[in-house]
This record gives structure tokens, C-alpha cells and sequence, in this order.
């Protein structure tokens, strides 16, 4: 492992501690300002459109001014928001820091892209998994502190401890190195990324996934505190076991193909939504969330899907729309979910494994053909290249 992906991994090890102390308690603590699930559901989507906004730019600007100063931009952000959010009097001002820190997911087509350029000999696909699976090793003791935290003091003093923790992982993420901007001239013949249809078919498959794996979540931790009275341990407990899962997932399958982990997530996720559904008692929830795993195994073999389709030069930009996909499915999904909890709290979970059942299906139907047509496409360019040698 090379230096770099060594300190990212210890940034996020440590950034994951602190949002995974106040994550998932994040439509509670908004429901203590008095919104009902439907504002949650809405606060969450506004944030989720916020943070599909500023991915492309992130992701354009990563291939034009470097990594590095978009990392310490977004890290050094992120405390400030956090900050704001442990401070604010009201709703509002809770709202503003929020929004802030949604704009800190800027990071992630920068990350990425810097996480591709320090992976030495390692596949994309394992190198964004690893980092992720520190994340989650962060995440997995996040909850555990935040809820005996919440529990004994308040859900505000969470947010001050995770201030604390974020000021640490931004000092060892300002020891990155800088790395090299690959040179922008386009040459002539080539086709303007959006002209890719390998990777335009892709984003559709993408955004389809994320939307189903998010739906199952957003109000979760409402319903179990509020129709199933489980305490803020508890849930802070639940959420250690989504983080772990993660990490597990992440280790085992960040060494399949990207497609086989496309299709792994969306199967935890779906045994997740099942669970919460049809379970009831802390052992059947807790089993449920280590299957939560499967939703960051996704987001990270979103990343690994589209590298191999599009020109290093245009690395950035690619993951940004595709981190923005991402994050359009964090606006749409929390609103229908706030809709389908005001109907009928536990209709979230039947309603997400049905969507989640259809995606699977269309996810292994256009992974398979694309694949042919990938092989096909290796194979034409490789009798072009015979053909040059031979003239």
C-alpha cells in the first residue's frame, strides 16, 4: 500500500468516527425541532440535491486544478459545518449546517480520482473498497459512542464531539501529497465524454441502483425508535452493525469484478429491507444491518464500473457525475420515503425490496450485455491495431 492511500485511509478511518456518531441519528435530531416525517423527509432531499449539485464542478475542477486543494477544501468545510449544526438555536440554523456539510460531498469525485492516482498496483475496484472499508471501521464505533453519548447527555453533545474528531482526520488529510494534473488536450477525433454511450448507459443503470438502495433507509431509525421503542443505544448499536458490515463487505468482495459487487450490495441491501419488515426483535435488526453493508459496496463499484470506459484525462469529471447520480438518488428517495412513512411507517420496507428486486434483475440483464459489448469493442480495436503493424 502506498504512502497516500495510507494517510486517506487514516483521514477517513477517522472522519467515519465522527459522522457515524451523529448519522444516523440525524432524523431524530430533526424531529426534536419538531418536524414531522415528511419536512424530514424533505430537509434530507434538499440536502441530497445540494450534494448532486456540486459534484460535477468538484469533479471537473479535480481534473483541471489537482486533488489535493479540493480534499483540504472539503474537510476543512466539513468541521466548520459541523460546527454550525452542534451551535444552531433552531431549525433553521440546524438546516444551514446541514446544507454546508452537504456541499463537503463534494469530495468524493476527488477522492476518488485521487484514490485511483495513489493505488500503486492495486485495481481501482479495491483501492476505493479498502478506503471506504477504513471509513466504516471509523463508523462501526461512531454509533456505539454517539448513542451512550445521546443517551447520557443529548443528541447536541454528539455533535460537538464529532467537531473534535473531524478537526483531527483534517490535519492528517493535509499530509496527502500532491499529485501530477494529466495534460487536458483533447486530440482530434476524440469524442466528448458525454458522446461515450458505454458510459452514458451506465449512469442510467447507476442512478436506478442507488435510488433503490437509499429508499429502504432514510426514516429507519425513526420507525424503530418511534414504532418499535428502541432507545438511542440501541440504534446507535444497529448502526456499529451497519458500519461492520460494510467493512466486511467491502474487504471480501473489493477484490470481485465491480459488476459481482453491484449485484452483491443490492442483494444485502434487499435482505436489509426484508428484515426490517417482516423481523422483529434486536437480533432480527441487527442482522438486518449488517446486510446495510451492501449499500456502500454499491456506491463504491459505481466508481469502479465507469473506470475502465472513460480516458484518463477525464477520470474527474466521469466520477463526478457519477457521484452526482449518487446523490440525486439522496434527493428523491428520502421524500418518497417521508411520504410512504406518513402513509404507513413500515411501507418503506416492503416498497424498498420491491424496487430493489427490479433493479437486480435489470442490473444483471445490461451487466451481461455490456460486457459482451465491451468485448467486442477490445477485440475490433485490437484487429485495428494488427492492421497498423501490419501497413
Amino acid at each position: 500500500m502506498t504512502r497516500d492511500l495510507k494517510i486517506v485511509s487514516a483521514a477517513m478511518l477517522t472522519w467515519g468516527l465522527g459522522e457515524g456518531m451523529f448519522y444516523i441519528f440525524q432524523p431524530l435530531y430533526i424531529q426534536q425541532f419538531g418536524a414531522d416525517p415528511i419536512m424530514i423527509g424533505t430537509i434530507l432531499g434538499i440536502n441530497g440535491l445540494v450534494m448532486a449539485a456540486v459534484q460535477v464542478p468538484s469533479g471537473y475542477l479535480a481534473d483541471k486544478i489537482g486533488r489535493r486543494p479540493l480534499l483540504r477544501f472539503s474537510w476543512i468545510s466539513g468541521v466548520l459545518a459541523t460546527w454550525m449544526m452542534a451551535l444552531a438555536p433552531s431549525l433553521g440554523v440546524y438546516v444551514g449546517g446541514l446544507l454546508l456539510y452537504g456541499v463537503t460531498s463534494s469530495v468524493m469525485a476527488p477522492l476518488n480520482t485521487y484514490i485511483q492516482g495513489a493505488r500503486g498496483r492495486w485495481s481501482v475496484g479495491r483501492a476505493v473498497s479498502f478506503v471506504s472499508a477504513a471509513y466504516n471501521v471509523g463508523g462501526i464505533l461512531g454509533p456505539l459512542i454517539g448513542g451512550v453519548v445521546g443517551e447520557l447527555f443529548n443528541l447536541r453533545m454528539v455533535y460537538y464531539a464529532a467537531g473534535v474528531i473531524f478537526s483531527v482526520s483534517t490535519l492528517i488529510v493535509l499530509f496527502a501529497s500532491k499529485q501530477t494534473i494529466h495534460d487536458q488536450t483533447v486530440l482530434e477525433g476524440e469524442g466528448h465524454l458525454l458522446k461515450n454511450k458505454h458510459f452514458l448507459g451506465m449512469l442510467v443503470l447507476i442512478f436506478l441502483v442507488m435510488f433503490a438502495v437509499v429508499l429502504p433507509q432514510p426514516l429507519a431509525a425513526n420507525f424503530l425508535q418511534n414504532q418499535r421503542s428502541l432507545s438511542l443505544a440501541s440504534i446507535g448499536q444497529l448502526g456499529a452493525l451497519g458500519a461492520l458490515g460494510s467493512v466486511i463487505l467491502m474487504l471480501v468482495f473489493g477484490h470481485f469484478r465491480e459488476d459481482v459487487g453491484l449485484i452483491v450490495g443490492q442483494a444485502g441491501v434487499m435482505v436489509f429491507a426484508l428484515l426490517l419488515w417482516r423481523g422483529e426483535g434486536i437480533l432480527w435488526y441487527g442482522l438486518a444491518y449488517l446486510f446495510l453493508g451492501g449499500f456502500r459496496l454499491c456506491r463504491a463499484m459505481t466508481v469502479a464500473l465507469v473506470r475502465p470506459v472513460v480516458r484518463e484525462r477525464e477520470v474527474g469529471l466521469a466520477f463526478g457525475i457519477v457521484e452526482s447520480l449518487n446523490s440525486l438518488a439522496f434527493v428523491l428517495a428520502p421524500v418518497i420515503a417521508g411520504f410512504l412513512y406518513d402513509w404507513r411507517p413500515i411501507a418503506i420496507f416492503p416498497a424498498g425490496f420491491g424496487v430493489l428486486t427490479v433493479t437486480l434483475l435489470i442490473s444483471l440483464f445490461y451487466l451481461a450485455r455490456n460486457k459482451r459489448s465491451l468485448e467486442v469493442a477490445k477485440n475490433e480495436d485490437k484487429v485495428k491495431m494488427e492492421v497498423l503493424d501490419v501497413d
